[in-house]
C-alpha cells in the first residue's frame, strides 16, 4: 500500500491565500480601485498556484516515482496526471 506524502507545509501558504481573498472581498466592499482589486486577486492566484507546483512536485518524486515500479499503476498514474493538467 501507499503512502501519501505529508502536505502539511502548504496549510500555510494556503492560509495566506485565504487572507489575501479576503482582501480582495474587503477592496470591493469598498469600492476599491479596478487596478488595485486585480493586483490582489493576482496575487491570490500567484500564491494558490505555488501550492499547486508544490503539491504536483511532491506527487511526482513520491507516489509517481513509487509507481513506476508497476507498469500498471505507472499507466494510472500517467493518465490521473494527464487529467489534472488538461482541466
Amino acid at each position: 500500500m501507499h503512502k501519501h506524502p505529508n502536505h502539511k507545509p502548504q496549510i500555510t501558504r494556503l492560509k495566506r491565500a485565504e487572507g489575501q481573498l479576503r482582501g480582495v472581498v474587503r477592496l470591493i466592499d469598498e469600492g476599491k480601485y479596478c487596478i488595485d482589486i486585480l493586483n490582489q486577486l493576482k496575487a491570490v492566484q500567484k500564491a494558490l498556484a505555488s501550492v499547486e507546483a508544490n503539491i504536483l512536485e511532491t506527487h511526482i518524486e513520491n507516489c509517481v516515482a513509487q509507481a513506476i515500479s508497476s507498469p500498471g499503476e505507472a499507466q494510472q498514474k500517467i493518465a490521473e496526471l494527464t487529467k489534472i493538467i488538461k482541466r
